[in-house]
């Protein structure tokens, strides 16, 4: 069912599940009451330790060649993903969480600028038009808190969705030797990402034991929620554009908006639902328009892309699949020769 799928939705998909595990961080950062280097030194510590264990178990001895595979994604990224988590924490301490949200929904516009400018993406019409519903919807969830907190916060919040658009930007124009039609797999380099998260709480003096309460919280989002959100949204480069994935990271605003009301009891106000029912509308009516664009140009004779797509991978896999059996076949003749040609054989 799933390469049934058409390949933009398999994105969003993939793209969506990180997002919902995502969702829940903003309730942690509010609750979590240590300074900020030591939020950063055990988020990062945690967050790396997983993602590091998961690509060493999936390449082994080749994982040196898949990060050199990445290219200039190689540290562009790492910096773009630690900028992102500090911006978020700092500027979510500084100034109010509506500031902060609204600033991080700018992430799909200024992906999507920076794809156009220095990578020669192009959106169509209809991605641009989605993004701007979106972008407004989130903005009036987060109406309420707006204008609250100081000038810094809001200038921190804004490195956020730059940083957010040159991670996922930089990943998704990414593409291997190979022209597979999956985009090289970043989520390798996001263990480097922790690392340059670390580094500067170290520095400040982060490396100290929370009390138990927020340690378990950290532990929580560093082991379980955080690994698993950061590794989906990162493959979700390999199937869309940067500003489609920050397209979709819009959700968390929704999604979080709703747990803070299930979780905390904190009814949201009547701008937040209509917010809300515009980006649930817009990204529902984007996705099934492009179905039936799909379903129309197929009908009219024109090739299946996904079906062109599919085959194509088959041929690939079946071409690997015969190259190592001969390669086999050669290993057996070699090794396993018959009793009548040994040198003095009867």
């Amino acid at each position: 069912m799933w390469r049934s799928l058409p390949w933009r939705l398999r994105g969003y998909l993939i793209t969506g599940a990180g997002v919902l595990l995502l969702s829940p961080d903003a309730l942690f950062v509010k609750a979590t009451e240590v300074d900020v280097a030591t939020f950063m030194f055990w988020r990062a510590l945690l967050l790396g330790l997983v993602l590091s264990l998961v690509a060493g178990l999936r390449y082994g001895r080749k994982l040196p060649a898949a990060i050199r595979a990445c290219g200039p994604a190689a540290w562009l990224c790492p910096l773009g993903f630690a900028a992102s988590a500090w911006a978020f924490v700092v500027a979510a301490r500084l100034t109010a969480a509506g500031n902060v949200l609204v600033m991080l929904n700018l992430a799909p516009l200024v992906a999507g600028l920076i794809g156009m400018l220095f990578f020669g993406q192009r959106l169509r019409l209809q991605t641009w038009i989605v993004i701007g519903l979106c972008v407004s919807g989130a903005s009036l969830m987060a109406a309420g808190e707006l204008g609250q907190g100081s000038a810094l916060g809001l200038f921190v919040a804004l490195i956020a969705p730059v940083a957010v658009a040159i991670n996922t930007t930089v990943a998704s124009a990414q593409r291997g030797q190979s022209h597979s039609r999956r985009g090289v797999d970043t989520t390798v380099i996001l263990p480097l990402g922790c690392l340059a998260m670390l580094l500067p709480a170290l520095a400040l003096g982060g490396a100290q034991i929370p009390p138990m309460e927020d340690l378990t919280r950290l532990v929580w989002m560093g082991l379980v929620f955080l690994p698993g959100a950061y590794f989906l949204i990162q493959t979700g480069t390999r199937y869309l554009p940067g500003a489609e994935v920050g397209l979709v990271m819009l959700l968390e605003t929704l999604i979080g908006t709703l747990l803070v009301w299930w979780w905390v009891g904190e009814v949201p106000p009547p701008l937040a639902f209509v917010g809300g029912g515009i980006i649930l509308s817009a990204m529902l009516g984007g996705s099934l328009r492009d179905l039936h664009r799909q379903r129309r140009k197929v009908a009219a004779g024109a090739p299946d892309p996904q079906g062109l797509l599919d085959e194509a991978l088959e041929k690939q896999q079946a071409t690997a699949d015969a190259r190592i059996r001969r390669t086999r076949d050669i290993t057996r003749v070699r090794f396993i020769r018959p009793s009548g040609d040994r040198p003095g054989g009867a």
